[in-house]
């Protein structure tokens, strides 16, 4: 088949860019179509190529404000002339046009790999309402999408009946894409590495006293509840990653020692802080989230917040715990029940927290695709 894969922009390391990654290595000749690519951002596609318009020439910043022009260049772009294409998107990439329903001797087929719907349209656009994430513009921003919103989930319903397929990666996924497109998805979890991260230990004996967090630091993650539940137990927290946010989560933890921020680091140095680390925490409402399931293979417990793609993979009481309302007093109550449930050395055992994230393996979702693909295409 002649494949083609497409995505809302390359310009850093998440979810999306991960299932791209594995699709790029089940079609290594398959060109990938984004709007904006960087790599020095991330440098996954080296040997990949990136196929982008003229929306590469506008500055990194834009990106958050561009989603119209985003959208237009995605309709407008003509891959009829390919057999298979896969978009991963939770954005504006589903609407490439690949026929259109119309009559004709060559059909491409075009599978949308969603993660979500467009959340700052639909699902979470009183949170983006709340806070965009522009600082001291967040007035316009909100003006901006207040008066856009109308006609671009207009043009969103219509670009999401474009894809002939849809796969997403949680049954919350799923019930939004229900909800907000009227289409129905199958579930294939996103791929992660559960095998660089597997702890090999079959204890917590080696756990130290600290809680984590591994992340972007950006707004909608709620790392600021991560803090303030840290600083009203008196827990140690230790942050790893960087993002926008970084100087306003300092701010938060400023004059309080037990706040500890690491940058960025690579695997091997990751597993390390997680397979003696107490618990994960994790505190933001996400459609999957591979960072927590990352924890996990490393026998490390999760606290998570009791909405969205957390519900797929924490076991209460078992691989983790849930917190209720995203609150600082609802996770640090979770924290405090934590602490009391992990004296009883029978609870939160590593060799079942690990064995709980081996149905996210990579692998798996290679063939768990490969199957999807066979099925609906041949």
């Amino acid at each position: 088949m002649k494949v083609a894969l497409v995505c809302d922009w390359l310009v850093n390391v998440g979810g999306a860019e991960r299932v791209l990654l594995e699709l790029h290595k089940m079609f290594p000749d398959a060109p990938i179509y984004t709007s904006k690519y960087n790599e020095r951002g991330i440098d996954w596609f080296k040997d990949a190529e990136v196929k982008t318009g003229y929306l590469q020439h506008f500055p990194n910043c834009t990106r958050k404000i561009i989603g119209p022009l985003r959208s237009r260049w995605f309709r407008k772009l003509d891959l009829t002339n390919y057999d298979l294409v896969i978009s991963v998107t939770g954005a504006e990439a589903k609407g490439v046009y690949t026929g259109g329903g119309k009559q004709t001797e060559h059909k491409t087929e075009h599978i949308c790999f969603c993660h979500v719907p467009t959340q700052y349209y639909w699902g979470l656009y009183d949170d983006y309402m709340k806070d965009p994430g522009f600082g001291f513009l967040n007035p316009l921003a909100r003006l901006g999408l207040k008066i856009f919103v109308k006609p671009m989930r207009k043009r969103d319903l219509a670009a999401s009946k474009r894809p002939d397929y849809y796969v997403t990666i949680s049954k919350y996924a799923k019930e939004e894409i229900k909800r907000f497109y009227k289409r129905e998805a199958t579930i294939i979890y996103p791929p992660v590495d559960t095998k660089t991260f597997l702890r090999k230990k079959s204890n917590r004996e080696t756990v130290e006293n600290y809680f984590i967090t591994t992340s972007r630091f950006v707004n909608w993650k709620r790392l600021d509840l991560a803090i303030e539940a840290c600083i009203k137990t008196n827990q140690k927290l230790i942050l790893i990653g960087e993002g926008p946010e970084e100087k306003k989560l300092k701010r938060l933890a400023k004059n309080h020692k037990n706040i500890i921020f690491l940058p960025k680091m690579d695997q091997k140095g990751l597993k390390k802080y997680l397979e003696n680390a107490a618990a994960y925490l994790f505190p933001s409402k996400e459609p999957f989230g591979i960072a927590p399931v990352e924890a996990l293979a490393a026998g490390c417990p999760v606290i998570a917040y009791k909405e969205g793609g957390a519900l797929d993979y924490i076991k209460d009481k078992e691989n983790g715990l849930f917190f209720n309302e995203q609150t600082t007093n609802s996770l640090a109550a979770a924290i405090e029940e934590f602490l009391k449930l992990k004296e009883d050395k029978k609870s939160f055992l590593a060799k079942k927290i690990s064995d709980s994230a081996l149905p996210f393996d990579t692998e798996i979702f290679k063939a768990k695709m490969k199957e999807f693909i066979d099925e609906k295409i041949g």
